[in-house]
Parts: C-alpha cells; sequence; structure tokens
C-alpha cells in the first residue's frame, strides 16, 4: 500500500510543480491578494468627500465648516451657495454628502435654541452613509458643548463647574486600538485558504477524467481509497504551506497579533483543511469537466464566504439564514483563527468549533469517497 501511494503522489507533486506556472499560482497569487484584500477589506470610512453650502457665511458657521476640513473623516471638494451644483456632484459621484447651514445660525446659537443643519447624504452605499452620518452627529455635538462652553466663560464663567457631564471611560478588550484589519486581515487568511484549496481539488478528479488517464490509473493495482490519498494529500500540504504564509503576512506585515498558540491555531487549520478537501472532491466528483467543477466551486465559495461572518454579523442575518450558516465550515474557522490571533484562547473555549469542522469534515470526505466510488461504477 505505502509503495503505491508514494508513487501516487510523487507522480501528483510531478503533474503539480512541473508546470511554472502552477508554481507561480500556488504561491503568488495569494500572497498578493493577501495584502491587497488586508488594505481593501475595512469598516473604517475615512476622507469621505463632502460639498458645503453656507447660506450664512458667519464667524460660527465658518467654524462650525472648519471642524470637518480638519477632520481625517472628510474632504472638502466643493464650496457652494447652488444645492443644483451640489445635485450634480451627486450625479456624478464627486461627493458622497453635503452639509447645508441656513441663514439666522449664529443668531439661534446666541438665543440658546436649536441650529438646524441639513445634512445631504447620497445613500447608495448605505454603510458609508451610516457611518459618515455618525461622525457628523459626533462632530455637531462637540461644536455645540464647544460653544457652550465658551458662552458661559463670558456670560457666567462662575456656573462652569457646575455644569453636568457624563465622561464615558472607553475599554476596548483585544484590539485597544480598535483596528479594523485586526478583526477582516485573519477572515481574508480564511477566504484565501478556502478559495485556493476548493479550486485546487475540485481539478484533482475531473482532470484525470478529461485527459483519459482516469481510467488508466484504476486499471492499476491501486485501490480507489489509496487513489483519494493520492489525490488530497498533495493538496493539504499545499494548504499548510499556503496558510502559514499568509499567517507570516498577516502577522509581519499587518502586525495582527498572535496571542494564543500555534499548536491550536495548526490544529484548527488541519481540521479545516480536511473540510474543504472533501468539498473540493466531492465537486470534483459530480463535475464532467473543467467548466463545471470551476462554476460548481464558485457556486460554494459566495454562500461559503457571505454565511461565514466574513463582514456581517451572523446575528444580523434572519434567523433562516442563520441555521443555514451552521453548515459552512468557514463559519467555525474564522471563529478560530480570530480568537487565537486577538483573544490567545485555546482548546478551552474553541473545542465546539473544532468538533463542528472535524464532524463537517467526516461526513464530507465520506460523502466523497461514495460519490467517487459510484462515479466509478
Amino acid at each position: 500500500m505505502w509503495l503505491r501511494l508514494r508513487q501516487m503522489l510523487i507522480k501528483e507533486f510531478i503533474q503539480v510543480l512541473r508546470d511554472k506556472r502552477m508554481r507561480f499560482i500556488l504561491i503568488a497569487p495569494p500572497m498578493i491578494q493577501m495584502v491587497l484584500f488586508g488594505y481593501a477589506a475595512t469598516l473604517e470610512v475615512e476622507h469621505v468627500p463632502m460639498a458645503v453650502i453656507d447660506y450664512e457665511n458667519s464667524q460660527q458657521s465658518r467654524d462650525f465648516i472648519s471642524r470637518f476640513a480638519a477632520s481625517k473623516y472628510f474632504d472638502v471638494r466643493l464650496r457652494t451657495g447652488s444645492r443644483v451644483a451640489v445635485q450634480q456632484a451627486v450625479d456624478r459621484g464627486d461627493i458622497t454628502m453635503a452639509v447645508q447651514i441656513n441663514s439666522g445660525f449664529s443668531e439661534q446659537l446666541r438665543k440658546g435654541q436649536t441650529a438646524t443643519v441639513q445634512v445631504i447624504l447620497d445613500a447608495g452605499n448605505s454603510n458609508t452613509a451610516l457611518v459618515a452620518l455618525g461622525y457628523v452627529n459626533q462632530l455637531a455635538a462637540n461644536f455645540a458643548s464647544d460653544y457652550q462652553v465658551e458662552q458661559l466663560n463670558r456670560t457666567a464663567p462662575g456656573l462652569l463647574p457646575q455644569m453636568p457631564s457624563i465622561s464615558l471611560e472607553q475599554q476596548p478588550w483585544f484590539n485597544p486600538d480598535l483596528r479594523s484589519q485586526w478583526f477582516f486581515v485573519p477572515g481574508v487568511m480564511g477566504n484565501l485558504i478556502t478559495l485556493v484549496i476548493v479550486i485546487l481539488t475540485a481539478f484533482a478528479v475531473v482532470r484525470e477524467r478529461e485527459l483519459g488517464t482516469l481510467e488508466q490509473i484504476m486499471v492499476t493495482p491501486i485501490r480507489q481509497f489509496e487513489f483519494i490519498l493520492g489525490k488530497t494529500i498533495p493538496f493539504f500540504l499545499i494548504g499548510l504551506v499556503d496558510a502559514a504564509l499568509i499567517t507570516a503576512v498577516g502577522t509581519l506585515w499587518f502586525h495582527v497579533p498572535l496571542r494564543g498558540s500555534l499548536a491550536v491555531l495548526a490544529a484548527g487549520t488541519v481540521l479545516y483543511l480536511f473540510a474543504v478537501l472533501g468539498i473540493g472532491l466531492l465537486i470534483s466528483t459530480l463535475s464532467q469537466n473543467q467548466q463545471q467543477a470551476m462554476v460548481s466551486a464558485f457556486f460554494f465559495l459566495m454562500p461559503a464566504i457571505i454565511f461565514s461572518g466574513f463582514a456581517s454579523p451572523i446575528s444580523s442575518m434572519p434567523v433562516v439564514l442563520q441555521w443555514f450558516t451552521l453548515l459552512d465550515p468557514l463559519r467555525y474557522f474564522l471563529v478560530v483563527l480570530r480568537g487565537v490571533f486577538l483573544k490567545g484562547v485555546g482548546f478551552d473555549v474553541l473545542w465546539p468549533q473544532m468538533a463542528s469542522m472535524a464532524a463537517f469534515a467526516v461526513v464530507i470526505l465520506a460523502a466523497s469517497v461514495l460519490r467517487f466510488r459510484k462515479s466509478l461504477d
């Protein structure tokens, strides 16, 4: 058995590594995508392009506008007195929001009344619009508080110490600077490992069938179980190498802390690799040609990424879809990755995710083996 399996593994490695383009694809794209996606995948909204319509042009209105210009969250790209110009800029995509200050702004402030400022938002991207509106509310609240303090200093400085106030003491755990990259980079790692291994494995059997070499292999003394091992072990080892390289990029390039144990991380990665290898092998046995394998792989990959909680919380999904996420092994792997990297937790906390991935791997690999035997019959 070991001799036959050894020859099968040598054949697979020669087939994979003899092609220069394949060697490049196995290493370079995951590294490049890791760097690009690490920067692109973020919840932070900065440098929002905006316009200003100032119908009053007073010292108070200019002070209010200057806070937008001084903030890293906004870029004032247009100052105009025309709503038509703002609408045209929004239609062209030049700006995302506009702030309109009406006449009487400073007078309302002096009288202690509520001064109204209109915010116009391009809500085509609702996430950006909501985050930008939150920044505007915070900036307006700070301006109102500063203006109130300044007025009290002028009129009744003795009352200033008696003003009630609330001070929020922030204590964010695991990510003190609230860097979204620390949350997204482990997720990108899981997505890239899934993408590479599923696609490579999906072509494993169907390529042999297309070339007509599958029948030639099966008439040799090699057994079906040995054939499946020979097809999966090389991609398993490639997945381990890619996982190590991607982890190095995440920790050394993006400085995501690795607070947990490498043994826990390795155990979770091994279990997840078995799961995605089973998925890729099942796709390969169900497909008649490489085009079908590619379409089937992406048919799995897109829902797997969406239902994994990579970008949006699973708790925000409809209840029915939350049940579907239980069938997604990437969901459990991302919990392991973020738990090991950010929280430093171990098997005592992550064992439910480990057990789920192990159960999924056993079921999907068994289904792949049975389907492979059926396809041969």
